[in-house]
């Protein structure tokens, strides 16, 4: 994916007013899959996942979720998808992707789960997202558009006789928009690349993406987690289930540690500088660092994301250190924007 095919700030534009997509086909499918008739898989995934599988209850249903280590860090992020009982696939982060394989291959044969891991490098990923993005996907699968266009977010769909061969169509995404996830075999990617354009989708890259995930509140692994990080302190509690009595890698971890740290967004006051990732945040509680920045072409304001010490509460101004200035900013709650509307004032 290049860091833009021209303009990020027009492709910015046009996720949030029409439709923009992205060759995210550097993710990493993963299948994993059991004996058929059992729920090896979902007992598998109910230890190696920090959110808790069973709420997937019907095949066509998907869940975020955390996968951590045992100190409770972050190992990925990640979108499992529920195909069938003995079939299920997750979807995890390009960079991170080898290492989650040894490391799900490192559980499975530690806990003799007997399931089995089948990375799935023949298939492509586009993402089409944007308030008119569902128009622009299902015109490319008339056979399942009515089951596609009722898709809720996180469900998906199986097409497996398409123009363009096998495709799932998930209700997900990374831009705080309506959209779709496809994936399909790779032979086909550039086909519907170009039908997709066709159709008047415009192609998005790196600088957008990241811009668009800011301003949708979402957590980009290696930045705002990571080894190191408990969910807890990176605003993912939500994404994590201490309440039933299942056991997780990491879960005893994050009972003993507990939260250490506020999770927010900060939003800049004065003009004359941008948020950054490792800016210094100075707040009366003590300090704490940025850890996710960005200019928001929707709110005109740079923005950005932060630890804080506990105590920091929305609303509070704080100051930021921009090239060793000072530079006020207040704390707000997340996310920035939904659907093309803001959800925060200036200051």
């Amino acid at each position: 994916m290049p860091l833009h095919y021209g303009s990020q700030l027009d492709e910015h534009h046009a996720v949030r007013a029409t439709a923009g997509m992205f060759d995210v086909s550097h993710m990493c499918v993963v299948d994993i899959g059991g004996t058929v008739g059992s729920d090896d898989v979902r007992v598998f995934l109910r230890y190696a996942l920090a959110n808790n599988i069973d709420k997937l209850k019907i095949p066509g249903r998907a869940l975020y979720s955390c996968m951590l280590n045992a100190r409770g860090g972050v190992v990925d992020d990640l979108i499992v998808y529920y195909i069938r009982e003995d079939l299920f696939r997750i979807v995890v982060n390009a960079a991170t992707a080898e290492a989650d394989i040894v490391w799900l291959n490192q559980l499975n044969a530690e806990g003799e789960f007997g399931v089995t891991l089948m990375p799935r490098r023949d298939l492509a990923m586009i993402a089409v997202q944007g308030p008119h993005a569902s128009e622009k996907v299902l015109n490319l699968v008339p056979a399942v558009r009515a089951a596609a266009a009722a898709l809720k977010p996180f469900g998906f769909a199986l097409a497996p006789t398409t123009p363009y061969g096998e495709m799932l169509l998930a209700r997900t995404g990374y831009t705080g928009e309506d959209g779709f996830e496809l994936m399909l075999a790779a032979e086909a990617a550039s086909a519907v690349w170009s039908k997709l354009i066709e159709a008047g989708t415009r192609p998005c890259g790196l600088g957008a993406r990241d811009m668009l995930r800011l301003e949708a509140g979402m957590n980009l692994y290696g930045q705002d987690m990571d080894m190191d990080t408990s969910p807890l302190d990176a605003g993912l509690e939500w994404t994590v289930d201490l309440v039933t009595a299942r056991d997780f890698v990491g879960k005893r971890a994050l009972l003993h540690a507990g939260c250490q740290a506020v999770f927010a967004g900060l939003i800049l006051c004065e003009s004359g500088g941008v948020l950054r990732a490792q800016q210094t945040v100075l707040t009366a509680a003590g300090p704490g660092q940025i850890t996710s920045g960005t200019f928001s072409p929707l709110l005109q304001r740079s923005i950005a994301f932060a630890r804080l010490p506990l105590g920091v509460q929305v609303g509070d101004t704080v100051q930021v250190q921009i090239r060793n200035k000072p530079c006020a900013a207040r704390v707000v709650k997340l996310p920035f924007v939904r659907h093309g509307k803001a959800l925060v004032n200036g200051c």
